[in-house]
């Protein structure tokens, strides 16, 4: 029975999360709900500057000789790298709270705050090579 409710709770949530102010967020399932878009922003800032950065390197690849390219394929493989990275060090990070309703909060926020160094990561990519 538990896992039908958490499905009907989690149905409910979208919702209710019209009517949520996250500067004023107080309630747990609120700061959880508010942390997630906050992650959601930063993810949708991070595939814009993945996107720029590939496009980036993809045009120097075009310029090599075919032996030599391969800087796209680098960026993927970095980027998977960094993924699996991001998520299993929030998910370590959400160890403090383990079971409590305050995880979420935790790992949201790490994931927040990594996808946020990685987008400002690749931007100066972009910003320092893009005249080459």
């Amino acid at each position: 029975m538990r896992p039908l409710l958490l499905c009907l709770a989690l149905f409910a949530l979208p919702a209710a999360a019209q009517d949520i102010d996250c500067a004023n967020a107080m309630a747990q399932q609120e700061l959880n709900w508010c942390a997630e878009q906050d992650w959601q922003r930063a993810d949708a800032a991070l595939n814009a500057a993945y996107k720029a950065a590939l496009a980036l390197l993809q045009r120097w690849d075009a310029d090599l000789p075919e032996a030599e390219r391969g800087g796209a394929q680098a960026l993927r493989e970095a980027q998977r790298a960094w993924i699996t990275f991001r998520d299993k060090a929030c998910e370590a990070e959400g160890f403090a709270m383990r079971g409590g309703s305050a995880e979420p909060l935790l790992v949201y926020g790490c994931m927040a705050g990594l996808t946020e160094d990685r987008a400002a990561q690749l931007r100066a990519l972009v910003d320092s090579y893009a005249d080459l």
